[in-house]
């Protein structure tokens, strides 16, 4: 093993140091053909690792081994790939490998954010909203300013000869602000840890994205300009004009396609309609970014309201294979990412290594996670305090020190850090942009192995049972003995899934249940074929008459009892008589007035309600 490495480190010098070395039959390829072949083996590379790192997230999951995660596995493999790519002949395949921070934001990182925006518990999401936000915002402006500073002082000592303005040391320390906790959430997926923690920290990170970027692109505008304390105001108006509006963007995007799906009958075609929404959803992040607003904003709430509003407009095929597409593409991506991340390593011919600068930023990155997560937890536990007190409620604390430890865990950095670096300038740029990947991979390997054994030392509660949607985790299958319908998805049929209950079978429109394959009749010359009992509004694979399928009534979470119509007088009386209180009550009331809103005025606009449930409550799960 040391001999290979001594081989391969001599190859590397040689080549670095021999502009003429010997065998590089891809140093000028011109023939477009020879470009096709030498893309190839470069796709052909990227396809396997992938394959090995999916095969490799089977195997531990079914082993049960927790020890490693599969995305250190995916680094190390990347990395050893890179160095033997480095030290081959030619350049076209490592070129071909490197990281491309366009080919991140355009291609990788869109699918990653759609599928949080659209499989997000909202329930959990809105009620933790108050922490949520202050971590995304208020932690990743402290964070990106405490390492900004680290960085600065560092630099002004001249030690190793740096020469970082305060600008470029804030940009910096935006994009190390930039946290990534897929490997943390997948354990904590797991160890099925509480809710209310999973929440904050998977809140936080897909908020703390599109902060770090805004706060980046904002640092970018005054590049080269000496900064002064009114340009701090200036920076955060621009940053929050940029997110309220990104925010709109996508909010809009989601209603206007669940109006197109309401007043059209483009569900009789579930092709089209699964790709009209798929390309809806990707046009609000690009429509953002060509706005200079924040794409990743967009097409997270995007996604919030594809799933809150258009996904009952949906037939039923389409809500299943959205879903199935969207976690495909988001394990793709995700997977992948960490991949190029280890290839980068070593494909990147131009990055500087700073061996001091680097183990400061990850001394750095921790000062700045502890100034972002312990005194603004603390801040949350006085005002929770303060307000259930003046309300004589009880004072539980709303973040134990075994959760902010575990806040403080989960802020390993990810690959947005490095995606962003790619904009730094500056003389020293290399030396930043080969920082940022260096902790990176440090914080994924280090933070990341070791969330399960940190969990056991805290002592926070796993194997908390949830409860699930039994229509949002509907899982159709086509097996050997005929068609299944497990609403466990992903759970052996018959057991009782994460929710700790047996799931219900889906009611359909009329308010009949879908007929279990065991409750069936005998076959007869009438009977249905498979496809139709899974799918039971068609009535024969023969019938080339495509029918509107409509969603399960009971999958609405809105209590419709008064009609569309008469809803028209209440919502006027609702607005009016909420409005002039609505500044004077506590954070609980106001989003208990904006359910009430949406139950009564959005969701009879927008949804497409079946006529007999507009009268009448939706079935539930369990109901007769």
């Amino acid at each position: 093993m040391l001999s290979v490495i001594e081989t391969a480190a001599k190859l590397l010098i040689k080549r670095e140091g021999d502009t003429d070395f010997e065998g590089a039959p891809d140093d000028d390829v011109n023939d477009p053909s020879q470009q096709e072949l030498y893309s190839s083996w470069a796709l052909l590379i990227l396809i396997l690792l992938l394959i090995g790192a999916l095969w490799t997230s089977y195997y531990l999951q079914v082993r049960k081994i927790q020890a490693i995660h599969e995305t250190v596995v995916s680094i190390f493999s990347g990395m050893l790939i890179g160095l033997i790519i480095r030290t081959l002949p030619g350049h076209y395949i490592q070129d071909a490998v490197s990281f491309n921070y366009t080919y991140f934001f355009n291609m990788l990182l869109p699918p990653i954010i759609l599928n949080c925006g659209y499989e997000l518990h909202q329930a959990n999401f809105f009620h933790n909203i108050g922490t949520i936000l202050t971590f995304a915002f208020a932690g990743t402006f402290v964070s990106a300013v405490v390492l900004g500073c680290i960085v600065y002082i560092w630099a002004f000592l001249g030690l190793e000869g740096l020469k970082i303005p305060f600008v470029t040391a804030l940009g910096f320390g935006a994009t190390l602000s930039a946290t990534d906790p897929v490997t943390i959430l997948s354990i904590f997926n797991a160890y099925k840890v509480d809710p209310k923690l999973y929440t904050i920290i998977f809140g936080e990170s897909i908020l703390n994205d599109a902060v770090s970027i805004v706060m980046f692109e904002t640092t970018q505008q005054f590049h080269g300009d000496s900064a002064t304390f009114t340009d701090l105001f200036n920076g955060i108006g621009i940053f929050l004009v940029t997110f309220t509006i990104s925010l709109l963007i996508g909010a809009i995007v989601g209603v206007m396609t669940a109006l197109i799906l309401k007043h059209s009958s483009i569900r009789q075609f579930q092709s089209l309609e699964t790709c009209i929404i798929l390309l809806f959803a990707y046009a609000s992040y690009f429509f953002s970014n060509g706005c200079h607003m924040s794409g990743i904003v967009s097409l997270l709430f995007c996604g919030i309201t594809l799933k809150h509003y258009a996904y009952f407009n949906m037939s039923r095929r389409t809500q299943i294979a959205t879903k199935l597409i969207f976690q495909t593409l988001a394990q793709l991506s995700e997977n992948f990412i960490f991949i190029y991340l280890g290839l980068s390593m070593f494909t990147e011919v131009k990055l500087v290594y700073k061996p001091t600068l680097i183990i400061v930023t990850a001394l750095g990155i921790c000062i700045s996670r502890w100034a972002a997560v312990f005194p603004l937890s603390k801040l949350l536990n006085f005002i929770h305090k303060v307000r259930a007190r003046a309300l004589n409620r009880p004072v539980p604390e709303e973040l134990p020190k075994e959760y902010q430890m575990m806040l403080f865990w989960a802020g390993l950095r990810g690959a947005v850090g490095v995606a962003l670096a790619a904009g730094l300038e500056g003389e020293d740029s290399n030396a930043l942009r080969a920082t940022v990947l260096v902790v990176v991979v440090l914080t994924v390997i280090v933070f990341g192995g070791t969330t399960s054994r940190m969990l056991e030392i805290l002592g926070i509660q796993t194997g908390v049972e949830t409860e699930v949607d039994s229509d949002d985790e509907l899982d159709v299958e086509i097996g050997r003995k005929g068609p299944l319908i497990n609403a466990n998805y992903g759970f052996p049929e018959g057991s009782s899934g994460q929710g700790g209950r047996r799931a219900t079978l889906p009611r359909l429109s009329d308010g009949k249940a879908r007929r279990s394959p065991d409750t069936s009749p005998k076959p007869s010359s009438n009977s249905l074929s498979p496809e139709s009992t899974v799918f039971p509004h068609r009535s024969s694979i023969g019938d080339t008459s495509v029918e509107i399928e409509h969603p399960p009534s009971f999958s609405r979470t809105t209590s419709m009892e008064p009609s569309v119509s008469s809803n028209s007088g209440g919502s006027s009386s609702l607005i009016s008589g909420a409005l002039p209180s609505l500044l004077s009550r506590t954070a609980e009331d106001h989003v208990r007035w904006f359910q009430n809103f949406d139950e009564h005025v959005l969701k009879p606009v927008l949804l497409d309600a079946p006529a007999e449930t507009s009268s009448q409550p939706p079935s539930r799960p369990g109901t007769p």
